[in-house]
């Protein structure tokens, strides 16, 4: 499993910079990041059960907290923050950017839903 050599908050570029041992270096976006959250609430319990969250352009991480050894908890500025981000996942979401963000972007077409929030009243 990779391991993590440098882990960087960017609030204001809404990013995660991450560097591993291994060479790999990412720059995740928060609203990548909250849209492939490990969570329940958007995994589900079990295959097929994952959850398309739609409007978070504009997500934002509040902060990140230790998670033993093997993982951080991302806070987000929509409160969602029940996600443990393990390295390894964290690792699989980097080398799998592109093909993860396609596939966000067409279930979000096919939906009619957006990545932008619903206008406020």
């Amino acid at each position: 499993m990779p391991t993590p050599t440098e882990l960087r908050l960017k609030r204001a570029e809404r990013l995660l910079e991450i560097s591993f041992d291994d060479g790999a270096r990412f720059s995740l976006p928060a609203e990548y990041l909250r849209v492939e959250s490990p969570s329940a609430q958007v995994q589900g319990h079990g295959p097929g059960q994952k959850q398309i969250v739609a409007g978070r352009r504009a997500v934002g991480i509040l902060s990140m907290e230790p998670v033993g050894h093997y993982a951080v908890r991302l806070v987000f500025d929509d409160l969602h923050d029940s996600g443990i981000y393990t390295w390894d996942y964290l690792h699989q979401l980097g080398r799998e950017q592109a093909g993860r963000w396609a596939d966000y972007e067409a279930q979000l077409a096919a939906r009619g839903l957006s990545r932008d929030p619903p206008p406020r009243r």
